[in-house]
């Protein structure tokens, strides 16, 4: 699924493309697409349609648009949504599934999605400790990369828990935008394995972790994110390319950027955990 530089890399594309535009009208191709939206498509549309849109957001990887009349259109991308900004006379995409129209007839904004595990949907704007957010994600907590993130502060979160360092990463609540790449990217840089108890690191382990998550996602962004098949994608459709640049995600049986020893895969809660075995040592049993 998209993270961090991913969404950042769309949410920037929306906000120079739809930021401060009108909607004319929304199409929902497919009910799917909207099913977080409990009141339905003829809620969802006639409530968008007149609105204008004022700023596009985004925490960790979570993405929305705020809107004039106060609320927010969450966009949960899952694992092939995309939001993608094409002239109205561009063919419709195989997997459209919701179309907006603008009231200065210009370029559209669709969103796609393949396997329709993503979707949008309206939710109330809340204050969250100085920010608005929508009211279904108020509970994420800051990313590394949010101007107001406390260094400190999560890092005592993270030292608080009893779980394996890399389960505490991909917990939104204690930090947010870290997925399973960016996880094993920064525990890497750190010489940490992802098995490492949460109470037995340092405060110096827990600040090192969460800057390298910051510094490899802000590379990752340059680079435009992180693609591994046509689905992620940015506004334009073009694909990411920091997948050139991965030190150990996907990277099983190659040498060690460091140390030369070959990178190791490991099953991690459905999914998988790369890391060197010489540069990351696995913790021993308590």
């Amino acid at each position: 699924m998209p993270e961090l530089p991913e969404v950042e890399v769309v949410r920037a594309g929306l906000e120079a493309h739809v930021s401060g535009r009108t909607i004319a009208d929304v199409e929902v191709l497919h009910d799917r697409a909207i099913r977080r939206h409990e009141l339905g498509a003829e809620d969802f549309t006639g409530r968008l349609s007149g609105t204008a849109i004022t700023a596009a957001r985004r925490r960790g990887k979570y993405l929305w648009l705020e809107l004039s009349d106060g609320q927010a259109m969450l966009a949960h991308l899952g694992m092939s949504g995309q939001m993608l900004v094409q002239p109205d006379d561009a063919p419709d995409e195989k997997h459209l599934r919701v179309r907006f129209r603008f009231a200065d007839n210009g370029p559209e904004l669709r969103f796609v999605d393949q396997r329709t595990f993503g979707g949008l949907a309206l939710a109330e704007l809340t204050e969250v400790d100085g920010t608005a957010l929508p009211s279904t994600i108020a509970h994420i907590a800051r990313d590394p990369m949010d101007p107001r993130f406390d260094l400190d502060q999560a890092v005592r979160a993270l030292r608080s828990r009893r779980t394996e360092v890399k389960r505490a990463l991909l917990d939104q609540t204690l930090v947010s935008g870290i997925g399973n790449i960016y996880a094993d990217e920064a525990l890497w840089r750190s010489k940490l394995h992802w098995a490492r108890p949460t109470d037995k690191l340092t405060a110096a382990h827990g600040r090192t972790v969460l800057t390298a998550a910051s510094e490899v996602m802000a590379a990752a962004l340059v680079a435009g994110g992180t693609s591994f098949d046509a689905l992620y994608v940015n506004i334009n459709g073009q694909s990411g390319y920091f997948d050139r640049s991965l030190d150990a995600y996907g990277q099983e049986g190659l040498p060690c950027g460091r140390c030369g020893t070959a990178i190791r895969r490991d099953p991690f809660m459905n999914r998988s955990s790369f890391s060197c075995p010489r540069c990351q040592p696995r913790p021993r049993v308590r």
